[in-house]
């Protein structure tokens, strides 16, 4: 194997002949490591090499490729309705927050159907693996294999032992090559354990989960192709001291990428949270100012969420704009159109925003609701409970037309809400809500929806 030296960015992956106090790709400071470049022997890279012949794109025949469904409702919407055969899925979450009890529950389930699992576990003993999988009350597992390695060469001999269905890598930093003179965790290591692993799935009609670690950053360790290599990129969110986790997907070559999964973290595992709007305003206070219903939409998956805004005297004139799930260059923004346009006196004020239970939301129908809880919390008026608002505000404090106005008022509906404040454009909705019991309120601006408060 020929072989040179090379200093190689930990964060992004960029190449440098010599050693560079801040990266050119990333322009982080001190991640350059000295590495060995490699140049893996013909006969490695001949057998991993896909030898298909060229074909008319006329001929190719398109057949519908049956899913493996997990049986976990929240976990196949997000794929995009199950595991497709041969797909590359990297889950991705903080330390702790439940990524391989996530996966560990996946395997269970299509074990329980019958498919060959074969989980690899690098961090934790075989011994840890099944303990965890006795809390999640599972049985039945005559077809789900557990082993402790980090050698990739043993770990595709054991792929071609078993034969297995579903293989999950756990985790993808703790992977090694023995061709490569780099340790585990290095970008060398982990692109081409990850490019390896995905040309053995892709081949052999395997899906492959790969568990990922987490930088302070709040992105997927290693270099960014790992990423471009995957079909399918998830994220598993959550607050450290709430027990609700999301799973969002970030990239979906075999579905949408608007779908979210919410999911409880019990004693017994990950349960599904089939109904979140209820759990996201079970403590909403009633007589409390700043407080705005919303209904968002993630994907075709409608669902409520409490925004709650508190505009306060800002200290030695600093003024301060924070958001906790909402985008803060947006907050600011709103900010600007309440002061400039409705003559509200925020230049003196600290605006806090917060969307209760976690979620990150990224719906413009949201714009109303945030602002009707600033313009609540200064004013000091209380929103009507009963009530919800939605629709994107403009600049010129015009209130803008949403997207997918039914479902959003039917949950609205579901959940007890009588009076729905949109935009007037969205007002031909009224034709096919005839029975409803929700009244429909349509308001051009910012200002006449600040009169309905």
């Amino acid at each position: 194997m020929k072989t040179k030296t090379l200093f190689v960015c930990q964060v992004c992956g960029t190449q440098s002949p010599k050693w560079l106090g801040k990266c050119p790709g990333c322009n982080n400071w001190n991640t350059l490591v000295e590495e060995q470049e490699y140049s893996l022997p013909p006969e490695i890279k001949r057998n991993l090499v896909f030898h298909d012949e060229p074909v008319l794109l006329t001929d190719v025949l398109i057949e519908k490729e049956e899913r493996l469904t997990t049986r976990i409702t929240e976990v196949d919407r997000v794929l995009g309705g199950g595991l497709m055969r041969g797909s590359v899925t990297l889950v991705g979450g903080d330390p702790g927050i439940g990524k391989s009890t996530l996966c560990l529950q996946v395997g269970c389930q299509l074990s329980q159907k019958g498919y060959k699992v074969l989980y690899v576990s690098g961090e934790e003993s075989v011994k840890q693996t099944k303990m965890r999988a006795d809390r999640l009350l599972t049985d039945n597992q005559n077809s789900f294999y557990i082993v402790n390695q980090v050698d990739l060469n043993v770990i595709l001999d054991y792929i071609d032992k078993i034969k297995p269905t579903l293989v999950i890598v756990d985790s993808i930093q703790v992977m090694y090559h023995p061709e490569l003179n780099s340790s585990p965790g290095s970008v060398s290591q982990v692109r081409e354990c990850a490019a390896i692993l995905t040309q053995i799935a892709k081949a052999k009609g395997i899906a492959l989960f790969i568990i990922g670690h987490m930088t302070k950053e709040g992105m997927i360790a290693g270099p960014m192709v790992l990423e471009h290599i995957v079909d399918t990129v998830l994220y598993f969110e959550g607050e450290r001291y709430s027990s609700y986790r999301i799973l969002r997907t970030t990239k979906n070559r075999f579905g949408s990428t608007n779908e979210i999964g919410v999911f409880e973290m019990t004693a017994n595992g990950l349960k599904e949270v089939l109904n979140p709007s209820q759990i996201f305003l079970s403590e909403r206070p009633k007589d409390s100012s700043g407080s705005v219903v919303v209904p968002i939409m993630e994907g075709t998956r409608p669902f409520l969420v409490e925004i709650q805004g508190l505009v306060s005297r800002a200290s030695f004139g600093v003024v301060r704009h924070k958001s906790q799930g909402f985008d803060v260059n947006r907050l600011s923004l709103l900010v600007a159109v309440l002061e400039k346009r409705l003559g509200l006196n925020l230049q003196d004020k600290d605006i806090f925003l917060n969307v209760v239970g976690g979620v990150k939301v990224m719906d413009p129908a949201a714009d109303l609701a945030v602002v009707m809880a600033i313009a609540s919390s200064l004013l000091e008026r209380i929103v009507s409970y009963d009530a919800v608002f939605l629709g994107e505000v403009g600049l010129s404090a015009e209130i803008r037309s949403v997207s997918q106005i039914l479902p959003r008022i039917n949950e609205a509906e579901k959940l007890g809400f009588r009076k729905c404040i949109i935009p007037t454009n969205n007002q031909s909705i009224h034709q096919q809500l005839k029975n409803a019991k929700i009244e429909i309120i349509g308001v051009k601006t910012v200002k006449e929806a600040l009169e309905n408060l």
